[in-house]
């Protein structure tokens, strides 16, 4: 019994790393993002700190001042925007949608490495003018939740560089 374990336990350990799964966590970056510069109009917005978080963890080395960095990853948007989308029979707004618009690019140098990617991400969700407070929680994470994800496929757009 514990041999055919052990036999199931090796075989899974050989096939699935073969079929090119892998966890997900750390994405390694190409040599040319080694020291990185964020260059944001708002520094504080939840996409610009998931990326800086996600960078730090890739192996990239933050710098304060451009001239220091190989890279400068340029946020040219990142704005967040909220809209009805519909409404009930006595005018009240019944769901609500975010959309989180990114756009950034990276230069090295005089180099363009990246050029401008748009990147876009929409939630709805239903809306209740008796829980105010709770929705309005529920719209914040779930902004919270869209900057992450931009931020994870903006990773993805820079390992492959």
């Amino acid at each position: 019994m514990k041999t055919r374990i052990a036999i199931v336990a090796l075989a899974c350990a050989v096939l699935i790393p073969a079929c090119g799964f892998r966890l997900q966590g750390r994405t390694p970056l190409p040599e040319a993002l080694a020291s990185v510069y964020v260059d944001a109009e708002n520094p504080q917005t939840d996409f610009v700190v998931n990326l800086r978080r996600l960078l730090v963890s890739s192996g990239a080395k933050l710098v304060h001042d451009a001239s220091q960095a190989s890279a400068t990853v340029r946020v040219l948007e990142d704005e967040a925007t909220r809209s009805v989308v519909s409404v009930s029979a006595a005018n009240s707004p019944v769901e609500i949608a975010i959309e989180y618009k990114v756009r950034f690019a990276v230069v090295a140098g005089d180099r363009e490495l990246l050029p401008e990617q748009p990147l876009a991400a929409s939630r709805s969700f239903s809306f209740d003018e008796r829980l105010l407070l709770a929705k309005e929680h529920e719209e914040d994470l779930l902004r919270e939740t869209l900057a992450r994800d931009l931020a994870g496929i903006a990773m993805r757009r820079l390992a492959s560089l």
